[in-house]
């Protein structure tokens, strides 16, 4: 699917023309080849040296093929990387602890909903839906005005993200574009208590539609989410990350530890905030929560003009949202409400997890469960 809605930027690409298209010059097809020789002995080489992904053989194939595309990153600008171990964003409420990623992803936006999820619980319908619909907007707007790099010259008001102003009527940010993903959530726990929430993303569908024909990797556009603003934390400027959506998080209480993740763009706090308070519960099916109706909020993001509510068959109940925003309701499920993974480890060893249907991702149990 995502080949033929992207045919003219995959045309307009060497690498991806000649990574997608077959011998006849058509767009692959489900069930044809997709031999990667290039990106296969990419991974050789990482397998026996990590670093040469940005200061040995890897690194120099990449950017003299950056180079050749007009790009203006260098050797050095690679070599200058390095990988940072934050403190994580954390939140207890409801007798669980969650733990977030920090600015410059908008993990706080998430703790923003997760306050808001655990304190709505026990209101009658269609109050509690409606006051986290409403929290979830306050949320996304902060993170647009709120968000980016702590590197960078504007201070991050994290307060502000935690705890978001009320819109009040205001109108919230809008996106200039509708964003088509290409995110995968991957989640892991073992027996011992370990656990991963890992989060890869190259943005849009393809990234940036370049792939490097040598090394044969798809080059991402995350950059795009930089602002041009003057005085705005997102500003882009060298050396600094761009605001993130991904929100890999970790859940413990005294029953249960879960790695939960998700696709979904800007509404990954919505997705989540839906779904892993429930899965907390250690007498909850998994599957059955990752399969229950969403909703999310958005404007062009979920392809209309002004911020909706896009509701799954059931995810709300009728007249909810008269005063705050429309309400569209979708067909069935829908990509939109986001793809969200879960894995969990009982106090008692039983380890359990599941794939969301939405999406074709799957859940493999190893070992010996109890």
């Amino acid at each position: 699917r995502a080949i033929r809605e992207r045919a003219p930027q995959i045309a307009a690409d060497p690498g991806l023309a000649a990574l997608l298209t077959g011998p006849d010059g058509a767009p692959l097809d489900e069930g044809d080849p997709l031999p990667q020789p290039q990106l296969a002995a990419v991974l050789r080489t990482l397998a026996d040296d990590p670093s040469s992904f940005y200061r040995g053989t890897v690194a120099e194939a990449l950017t003299n093929g950056l180079r050749r595309a007009g790009s203006s990153l260098t050797a050095s600008d690679l070599a200058a990387h390095q990988a940072q171990d934050s403190e994580p964003l954390t939140l207890d409420v409801a007798g669980t602890r969650w733990w977030t990623a920090p600015p410059p992803s908008q993990g706080a936006s998430l703790l923003a909903v997760l306050e808001t999820a655990a304190s709505v619980a026990k209101l009658p319908e269609p109050e509690g839906t409606a006051v986290l619909a409403a929290r979830c907007q306050d949320a996304s707007a902060a993170r647009d005005l709120l968000l980016g790099d702590p590197r960078g010259p504007s201070p991050i008001d994290l307060d502000g993200l935690l705890r978001p102003a009320p819109l009040a009527g205001a109108r919230a940010p809008e996106p200039s574009f509708r964003p088509a993903g290409d995110t995968v959530a991957i989640t892991a726990v073992d027996a011992s208590g370990l656990a991963v929430s890992l989060i890869q993303s190259v943005y849009q569908t393809f990234g940036s539609g370049i792939c490097d024909p040598e090394t044969g990797i798809v080059l991402h556009n995350r950059g795009s989410a930089f602002s041009l603003l003057p005085g705005h934390p997102a500003l882009i400027g060298p050396g600094l990350r761009p605001p993130h959506t991904l929100c890999p998080v970790l859940g413990r209480s005294a029953e249960l530890l879960l790695a939960a993740g998700c696709q979904g763009g800007r509404a990954q706090p919505q997705i989540l905030a839906q779904t892993v308070p429930d899965l907390m519960d250690p007498a909850a099916d998994p599957a059955a929560v990752l399969d229950r109706p969403r909703w999310v909020i958005g404007a062009r993001d979920i392809g209309h003009e002004t911020q909706t509510l896009l509701a799954e068959p059931g995810s709300v109940p009728a007249g909810t949202f008269p005063s705050v925003v429309p309400v569209v309701v979708a067909p069935g499920r829908t990509d939109l409400a986001g793809h969200a993974q879960a894995v969990r480890l009982s106090a008692d060893g039983r380890l359990d997890g599941a794939s969301d249907p939405r999406a074709d991702g799957g859940t493999i149990l190893e070992g010996n469960p109890q």
